[in-house]
């Protein structure tokens, strides 16, 4: 069982930056790929970075590739989300996940979620 929460949304402007944060609880965080999802009002959720347990394989969907950066600390059992360059588009609620099989981020079947964090891209 691993329980997620989200922190580090807010306010930003076109062009500036935020740093989201996931922090897990439970024994086992390291072996479970992680992804962070957003989703804006009236869109699907969508999956924008995902990474492996070990951090040895990482994907972004098209629309972040160059602007956000996922990493992850197993030893602070912490996956980061580094937003750069950020565009009104971006804003949305972040969703942080996480499952055992990679694959399965990438079809919106993870078997752990957070609660969400709003981010707002706005001048």
């Amino acid at each position: 069982q691993v329980q997620l929460v989200e922190s580090g949304g807010g306010l930003a402007q076109p062009g500036g930056s935020l740093r989201l944060s996931c922090a897990a609880s439970g024994s086992l965080f390291s072996i479970y790929a992680t992804g962070w999802y957003r989703q804006a009002p009236g869109n699907q959720r969508e999956l924008v970075a995902a990474i492996t347990s070990g951090g040895g394989i990482i994907n972004y969907a098209d629309s972040v590739k160059g602007r956000f950066t996922i990493s992850r600390d197993n030893a602070k059992k912490t996956v980061y989300l580094q937003m750069d360059s950020l565009k009104p588009e971006d804003t949305a609620v972040y969703f942080c996940a996480a499952d055992s099989v990679y694959r399965d981020l990438w079809i919106g079947a993870a078997d752990y979620w957070g609660q969400g964090t709003q981010v707002t891209v706005s001048s």
